[in-house]
């Protein structure tokens, strides 16, 4: 019980259980998805679609390599990737972790996605998507079973001074945190072309 509680004292979304809703039964006005890299680590993406002024969190694409013992190529990663929004029409903005160049030449090569490369800055991007949480600006599809698991062990390390994440089981959270964090800085930058963000 007492580690319970404190696991629940450390979370970084603590609000996220009233972030939980079922997206509107209609089509997206927009789509956008997010997408944090991983080889033995988890791949892990998030579909938003905007219903108003709201982004909904729709489904989710998590493949560990750990988990499952056997590593996926970028090109097996993008196959995945294409049959996850396969039934979208249209051109999709895809927002990656800038790490990951080799997969984002593999998605520049292929016409549906316009890649962005994300803002990966770790404090801005939680406090922001807190704020989005938390003022009903992002909603999160109960069908998304891994970013539940996920939201739930996420927690502050308190090893050290500053604000910082326990870097374990995160990678739906910075993909999530990449959707707020670019969004907000091209909407605050006014990029030509950019949706108007959550």
């Amino acid at each position: 019980i007492l580690g319970e509680w404190a696991l629940a004292e450390g979370l970084i979304y603590p609000m996220y259980e009233d972030a939980i809703e079922k997206p509107p039964d209609r089509t997206a006005e927009k789509y956008i998805m997010s997408l944090d890299y991983g080889t033995q680590n988890a791949f892990a993406a998030i579909l938003w679609g905007k219903y108003g002024d709201v982004w909904y969190a729709l489904r989710e694409y998590y493949y560990s390599g750990r988990d499952a013992g056997t590593q996926k190529t970028d090109e097996e990663y993008g196959e995945d990737i294409d049959k996850f929004v396969e039934d979208i029409d249209g051109n999709i903005k895809v927002t990656v972790d800038p790490s990951a160049a080799s997969f984002i030449a593999l998605l520049r090569k292929k016409p549906k996605f316009s890649v962005l490369k994300a803002d990966n800055d770790v404090a801005d991007g939680i406090r922001e998507t807190a704020t989005a949480m938390q003022t009903g600006r992002i909603k999160i599809s109960p069908d998304m079973t891994n970013w539940k698991k996920e939201v739930e062990g996420y927690v502050w390390d308190d090893t050290v001074k500053e604000d910082k994440p326990v870097k374990v089981n995160d990678h739906l959270m910075d993909a999530m945190r990449y959707f707020v964090k670019t969004l907000d800085r091209d909407r605050k930058s006014g990029s030509a072309g950019m949706p108007r963000p959550i």
